[in-house]
């Protein structure tokens, strides 16, 4: 072939080109496009695959240490997060192994809950699932930003107990006191034990005597 019909021949193909591309961008939702060229025809019984848009995953079955460090460390290797949340006890803190996490790109998403859902982690079988959009509580990430810390339980308990009691106080303790006694008094004389503890009996009656004076009182 000579030098001019080669030059013919790429300048064909480079128009067929052109016209082929142009055809794709006004049928983009065509599903056939003929050789020759010309109008797309769209396959009859297909439907167009539906977007996917869902960004925020469900996580089950956290493992005991994987926590929203851990979690933020593993998960960003797929995509850029936006916000995640493990889901915590009011009062102690503790995880209570389910959790979300949102990523900015949606494809990051699917990737994730396609790939790491049934993931093994620390002997636990990680659940992950996507959560549509019409599915996301308002609520859902709602102090998501602060580090949840725990109430000193024992120091609540140990200042409520040695604060000054009011002799109403003293008068409703010594009744639960002394009805205790009287049910630990009946079990051990329904086991056949002939055993009491005069002293103490009599120390919470002096107790309540002195309760009771100080009630006059005022």
């Amino acid at each position: 072939m000579g030098a001019k019909a080669k030059k013919a021949l790429k300048k064909i193909l480079s128009k067929a080109s052109t016209r082929l591309s142009v055809t794709r961008r006004k049928s983009e939702s065509s599903d056939f496009l003929p050789l020759e060229g010309g109008p797309g025809r769209k396959i009859s019984g297909q439907e167009e695959p539906v977007q996917d848009t869902a960004t925020v995953l469900y996580i089950g079955h956290i493992p005991h240490g994987f926590y929203e460090e851990q979690m933020e460390g593993f998960f960003k290797q797929f995509g850029n997060i936006k916000r995640l949340r493990i889901a915590r006890n009011k009062k102690t803190g503790n995880s209570k192994h389910y959790g979300f996490i949102e990523f900015e790109n949606p494809e990051v998403a699917k990737v994730v809950a396609d790939e790491i859902n049934n993931y093994l982690l620390f002997e636990q079988i990680l659940q992950i699932h996507l959560i549509p959009p019409e599915h996301v509580h308002p609520l859902l990430w709602k102090g998501v930003n602060k580090r949840y810390k725990p109430l000193n339980w024992v120091g609540i308990a140990r200042k409520q107990h040695s604060k000054e009691k009011t002799a109403e106080e003293h008068r409703r303790m010594i009744q639960g006191i002394l009805k205790q006694d009287e049910k630990r008094h009946k079990r051990i004389k329904a086991a056949g034990i002939d055993y009491e503890c005069p002293d103490f009996v009599g120390h919470i009656q002096l107790v309540a005597k002195k309760i009771k004076f100080v009630e006059e009182q005022d």
